[in-house]
């Protein structure tokens, strides 16, 4: 069985509410061209972004099930509560309804806003409610004081507790990076620099605030193998020795490498890279995640990229037996899901 840990799919135009068109929060055109929000905007390069072409593409590439995260431009950071709470609501409800129908296809996470926690841990326990066991968080959110945090931040902290409580996986996902950083967005940087900077940034606090062993009931995935994360270990641990004054009530970084509750996904584009994945937490904690259908995903048509490659290359190259790949596209997914 082959299960995609990473993969998105979009509403059709038609299921979107009109008042988010109307408040420019989020919506798709007509003929299916380019999404949009506000005054931004982001061609649809693949007609497997919708249901139907999703379950053909999978079919020809032989993905039997996949995990359907929530779409980024939907964590709703910097959102009012009411808006938070109706597009979180609409994005949760078409992802339940997906699960729900298509069950032996797909599993579905869901989203909530930190900056509205009473709104955020009752969408929890609504999304528990109707099946859904896998919570997806941006890795920063926008405070009330307009002050970006981590999503490993204390003040997150009832949402792992709750988190804990269901023993729900989690998957952390860059986004919203242009809001941070006082830099001009060319040449695609905060997709191709910046959003592995912030998987980097969380996964630093996450595991100096010892968060695995904290709620040792959720299973975290960070999207994009957070391969700075990898490379910058030595550093990290160059900077908590050299530095303990920085590091009161920190947990040694050693103590949680390849922490059985942590997990991080495939897309990281090279063996090299994945090398140094499975040299810092192992095999056992690697799950197979395409982030299609995103040029930036393991797609047909760019380059000579196809769904599952580099893997298939880490193959052959003897970085993974062939029970390994296996286990990366399924055995280890389950086990971050708890299925």
């Amino acid at each position: 069985m082959r299960i995609n840990g990473h993969g998105h799919i979009l509403p059709e135009p038609s299921q979107i509410p009109q008042f988010m068109k109307d408040k420019k929060l989020f919506w798709i055109d007509g003929d299916k061209r380019f999404m949009r929000q506000g005054n931004w905007s982001r061609p649809i390069t693949d007609p497997s972004f919708f249901l139907k072409e999703k379950l053909i593409w999978m079919e020809k590439n032989n993905i039997d099930h996949a995990v359907m995260l929530n779409l980024s431009q939907l964590y709703c950071n910097g959102w009012s509560k009411q808006d938070a709470f109706d597009g979180i609501r609409f994005q949760n409800n078409f992802n339940a309804q997906l699960q729900h129908d298509y069950s032996s296809k797909f599993t579905s996470g869901f989203v909530v806003q930190p900056l509205h926690m009473d709104d955020a841990l009752s969408e929890i326990e609504r999304c528990v409610s109707i099946g859904m066991k896998l919570l997806c968080l941006p890795t920063h959110y926008l405070n009330k004081e307009g002050k970006w945090l981590s999503i490993a931040d204390n003040s997150v902290d009832p949402i792992f507790e709750l988190a804990n409580h269901y023993k729900l996986a989690i998957q952390i996902h860059p986004y919203d990076g242009e809001k941070m950083v006082a830099l001009e967005d060319e040449h695609w940087r905060f997709h191709l620099v910046w959003m592995m900077a912030q998987c980097a940034d969380t996964f630093h606090l996450y595991t100096l605030r010892n968060l695995p062993n904290l709620y040792p009931n959720i299973r975290a995935s960070f999207a994009h193998g957070c391969m700075l994360g990898m490379a910058n270990f030595g550093r990290r641990l160059q900077g908590y020795d050299g530095r303990p004054d920085k590091f009161t009530d920190c947990t040694d970084p050693r103590e949680t490498l390849g922490h059985p509750n942590l997990y991080f996904d495939t897309l990281v584009h090279d063996v090299e890279t994945l090398g140094l994945l499975k040299s810092r937490v192992g095999v056992d904690q690697i799950i197979a995640g395409l982030d299609d259908p995103y040029p930036l995903g393991e797609m047909e048509g760019v380059g000579n990229s196809y769904p599952g490659k580099v893997i298939d290359e880490a193959v052959e190259n003897g970085l993974f037996s062939k029970l390994d790949r296996e286990n990366i596209w399924s055995k280890n997914i389950q086990k971050w899901l708890g299925i």
